[in-house]
């Protein structure tokens, strides 16, 4: 599982680390991980040209340091120092010491259109509001140039606690970052700047707390959790997850939730709904009731909302049964807030930014803008676990604890009826006995993988994603040995 902390425990994880060590050894370590992911990506360090954006601050010691690596290994190295008086003076010592040289300002962006690399050592992870207008050009040169970009820690510029991006910021194709990952690096639209990211340990580790701001799952973690039939399963022991969606405008939405639930480890769907006869063409496996949720037959765990139209009183039904409830779609709309925040057995919603917005009062831009904060917001206010769908998909909880990223969406799922398949394929999970803040993460990695697997770089539709879900499941459980 990778984790991530934020400004304030990386700080104080390093002063109790440095208190320590000798004075330096941090700073070290740091640029001995950035020199050498550098070197990693030069290919040849012998001739290289490296051009240091240097501020004030660690960042720019780090950056000048690792400078002086690459220029004892024969790489030309000049730095454009952008904190006059303020750039760190033991890293500009040993850079002049190892042959570097420092740019006259007027040279800079021409050395950078010269550049092999560029190294962006110009703002820490305590900046705020973007890049100021000195450093804004050089970043944009740099950008538009043929030289590879490699961020100290993180692209100058972003936000390190929330992934905002709040002006002018680097982007980077390498973000070489220390001790841990910061949320930024995992959480767009901060984390499209950051390009590929290395992570070099430091030591910070034991200096960390045990609970993280922000974790993703990787292959073990999801395969620990998939639920697996034992020898004297039946059906019913396996989890039933009942299905409230669809209507005669949309039988579509109806017809996609169930192909997900029914690839999400649960023993049996039950189907409630108007849509009934179009389930039953596609899925005759499908239980298929008209006699609304509270005569359908026992269920744990309910999925109610992709398509539903305006049936409001489905929704409200739905949410007074004692199971976990996952809510979507048409769902969040017409769901009383009072009744989810009420509800005493788990609720996961699952809106895109566009229905989150809605449900927050705000454009949808200021939800794409600050993702985790409008996650944990949504979280807090309904008292539920929200999973917000986008290019980055997170899963908060109402506890306040760690928020769950998913790094497996490709955008090809950006497609009509996708979160359809999601929403039947988490509430499987449920039903399955899953949390909901497990059904939600393992439903979106196990969603992005299919998703990835079912694309391979064209276009595909929700169908040939439901499709591809065994497939992925299969890829998690074999990578693991399982």
């Amino acid at each position: 599982m990778r984790t991530a902390y934020s400004v304030e425990t990386v700080r104080t994880a390093e002063r109790a680390l440095m208190a320590r060590l000798p004075d330096g050894t941090l700073m070290q370590r740091a640029a001995a991980g950035l020199a050498a992911a550098c070197a990693d990506l030069l290919g040849r360090v012998y001739g290289s040209r490296v051009v240091l954006l240097v501020g004030s601050g660690d960042n720019g010691g780090d950056a000048l340091y690792a400078g002086a690596r690459l220029a004892r290994r024969g790489a030309g190295v000049a730095a454009v120092l952008l904190a006059g008086e303020r750039t760190h003076p033991g890293g500009l010592a040993a850079l002049r010491r190892a042959g570097g040289t420092v740019a006259r300002p007027e040279t800079a962006e021409e050395l950078i259109d010269r550049a092999d690399l560029v190294i962006d050592g110009i703002v820490g992870i305590g900046g705020k509001g973007g890049l100021r207008p000195a450093a804004a050009p050089l970043a944009e040169r740099a950008a538009r140039s043929a030289a590879a970009v490699v961020a100290v820690d993180l692209p100058s510029g972003v936000e390190a606690d929330s992934g905002e991006v709040l002006g002018a910021a680097v982007r980077a194709d390498l973000t070489v970052t220390f001790g841990t990952h910061k949320p930024g690096l995992l959480i767009d639209p901060a984390r499209a700047y950051a390009g590929t990211v290395r992570l070099v340990d430091i030591g910070l580790g034991p200096e960390l707390p045990a609970e993280p701001d922000l974790e993703a799952l990787q292959h073990a973690d999801v395969a620990a959790l998939l639920p697996v039939p034992a020898a004297e399963s039946d059906k019913y022991r396996r989890g039933v997850v009942g299905v409230a969606a669809g209507s005669a405008r949309y039988p579509g939405a109806a017809v996609l939730a169930v192909s997900g639930a029914l690839r999400g480890g649960a023993g049996a769907v039950r189907y409630v709904g108007p849509a009934g006869a179009a389930v039953i063409a596609r899925f005759p496996e499908t239980l298929v009731s008209d006699q609304g949720p509270h005569r359908a037959g026992r269920v744990q765990a309910w999925v109610v909302g992709p398509g539903a139209g305006d049936d409001a009183g489905t929704v409200a039904e739905v949410l007074e049964a004692d199971v976990p409830v996952l809510l979507d779609a048409d769902g969040l709309r017409l769901a009383d807030v009072g009744a989810v925040r009420s509800r005493t057995a788990p609720t996961l919603m699952t809106p895109h930014a566009g229905e989150a917005a809605a449900l927050l009062g705000v454009a949808r831009e200021e939800v794409e803008a600050a993702r985790l904060a409008s996650v944990r917001e949504l979280a807090a206010r309904y008292r539920a676990t929200v999973l917000l769908k986008g290019s980055t998909t997170l899963v908060a909880g109402p506890d306040g604890g760690p928020v769950r990223v998913n790094p497996t969406g490709t955008p090809w799922l950006a497609t009509a009826g996708s979160g359809d398949v999601l929403s039947g394929l988490a509430g499987s999970l449920l039903a399955a006995g899953l949390s909901a803040r497990d059904a939600g993460s393992v439903a979106a990695y196990l969603h992005g993988l299919a998703g990835r697997h079912a694309a391979q770089g064209a276009p595909i539709g929700a169908h040939d994603v439901a499709d591809h879900i065994p497939g992925a499941w299969r890829d998690v459980r074999d990578a693991v040995g399982g």
